[in-house]
């Protein structure tokens, strides 16, 4: 597992870099065929290629994940592949290589991989619009989805996740000298700060709503009234309900300042994650592994997308660790094996006796 999980990683898989992630699907390709037998087929996109593998016979359960990682080209030089004091490191272990590496191992212990499917995709750190259609397809097909992304904190595997998703709002005025006539102008700044303060306030923390302005960018001179700016905005909500309240918000922006336009992009592009989407698979899970935790996260995953159709879906099977997107990414390797024995006895549980939808 730790030479396979070293293999992956050491394939760099910046997301959009199309070149990168067409090495990476090979060699993820080239992993499952090598475990479990079989041919495993890359379908282009224009994110990158998707990696699908099939056990053969009627779909029973999708074993979902992505090869793309956040790290640009050139992290692995300077932080390579190392295994030392318990820990693995190096771009990507923990988002999510090293959940591929036991979901395939797991599935090496069965004797009959007939019902089973695997898709990895290229494209989940940057929305999914290429593999969106291509996940839900395989969730309707197999009827069950177990996803790898890493575990929650403490080990525990995630049965909710929060509906996911960015807003730009770009705020047209009119440049001015601001010296000598600032009147003459409509000050994209100043209406981005009433915008701002607008679009803070649909916040509903209480009910897990929350709405983060995170980036904006104005103006061009230090003595011109800014013609232009933009903000970006992160949303995060828990139910279909507040999705419509915030998209209908944001719709109904207006400016402020007379003269003043707005222009809105975006939405909640990931829907929530009902806790009642996981509740049969995560109770197969905890027969497994007795104690196991389930955690409602506020990150997004494909799995939104599987939940969202009421396909079962148990999320966070994959590496136990942490630093997802960060220097100090880590897998635990001690707990690699018994995650790759959950998945073994998911899968098994699955084929013989079904999930209730």
């Amino acid at each position: 597992m730790i030479e396979d999980l070293r293999t992956l990683v050491e394939v760099e898989s910046p997301s959009r870099d199309v070149d990168a992630l067409t090495e990476s699907a090979k060699t993820v390709a080239e992993v499952i065929g090598k475990r479990l037998g079989g041919d495993a087929v890359l379908i282009e996109s224009e994110a990158g290629p998707h990696v699908h593998w099939s056990g053969g016979g009627d779909p029973r359960v999708l074993i979902l994940g992505h090869h793309d990682t956040v790290f640009p080209l050139g992290t692995l030089a300077r932080r390579p592949f190392a295994v030392a004091d318990g820990r693995a490191t190096g771009p990507g272990v923990f988002d999510m290589l090293g959940g591929l590496v036991q979901a395939v191992h797991g599935l090496a212990a069965l004797d009959d991989l007939s019902g089973v499917e695997i898709l990895v995709t290229a494209d989940e750190e940057v929305g999914s619009r290429s593999s969106r259609a291509l996940i839900e397809e395989r969730a309707r097909a197999c009827g069950a989805v177990l996803v790898f992304e890493g575990a929650a904190d403490g080990g525990g595997v995630k049965t909710a996740r929060k509906g996911c998703g960015t807003f730009e709002v770009a705020i047209t005025g009119r440049a001015s000298h601001a010296g000598l006539e600032p009147e003459a102008g409509i000050n994209a700044l100043v209406e981005a700060a009433h915008q701002v303060l607008a679009i803070a306030a649909l916040g509903r923390p209480d009910i897990g709503t929350t709405v983060t302005p995170t980036v904006a960018a104005a103006g061009t001179l230090d003595n011109v009234v800014p013609a232009e700016a933009t903000v970006v905005v992160d949303v995060r909500v828990e139910s279909a309900e507040e999705k419509a309240r915030v998209e209908s918000a944001f719709a109904a922006l207006r400016p402020r300042l007379a003269g003043a336009e707005i222009t809105v992009q975006g939405g909640v592009g990931r829907p929530p994650m009902p806790e009642s989407a996981a509740a049969g698979l995560f109770a197969m899970a905890q027969q497994l592994v007795p104690g196991l935790a389930g955690r409602a996260v506020g990150g997004g995953s494909d799995g939104n997308f599987t939940a969202a159709l009421g396909v079962p879906t148990l999320d966070g099977l994959g590496a136990v660790g942490g630093g997802a997107h960060a220097d100090h990414e880590y897998v635990l390797v001690d707990a690699m094996a018994e995650r790759a024995h959950l998945v073994t006895g998911l899968v098994r549980a699955i084929r013989n006796d079904g999930v209730a939808s």
